[in-house]
């Protein structure tokens, strides 16, 4: 990805803080219509090592990206790292695009509302009509 190095411009972890995170597999294969790397990727988000760096709020996993919103405790970019090598590992495969997308989110904005962002993910895609039909999303708020 030639302009992945632009994605990390400005960015800055700060602990407390809440931020959405896009992560895409490598060109956008759809390697999470599989039961078992979208069990994995899901389980993932709640593994001890990632638990150390972030508290999961919500998340979904698409066909072929993960959205995940997360409180911060540590470095965001070792914990997207760490999340990324330990999915690879459960696939058995390299599987992720470089780098990843965030969006720190800010005070006034309401992170309920992200979450819903978030799980309305697979509704906006067509993939369901409700969204109690699609497995691999979860929120802090249920």
């Amino acid at each position: 990805m030639p302009h992945a190095r632009h994605l990390r411009k400005g960015r800055c972890s700060l602990p407390g803080h809440c931020y959405l995170v896009t992560i895409v597999t490598s060109d956008r294969r759809t390697l999470f219509q599989d039961h078992a790397n979208a069990r994995a990727a899901a389980r993932t988000f709640y593994a001890p090592a990632i638990m150390l760096h972030g508290n999961t709020l919500s998340y979904v996993v698409m066909p072929d990206h993960i959205h995940w919103l997360v409180q911060l405790k540590g470095d965001l970019s070792v914990m997207v790292r760490f999340y990324k090598a330990k999915v690879t590992r459960e696939i058995g495969e390299s599987i992720w695009q470089r780098g990843f997308h965030d969006h720190a989110i800010r005070a006034e904005e309401d992170l309920r509302q992200a979450a819903r962002y978030i799980v309305a993910n697979p509704l906006r895609a067509g993939l369901v009509k409700d969204i109690l039909q699609y497995p691999y999303w979860n929120a802090v708020w249920l």
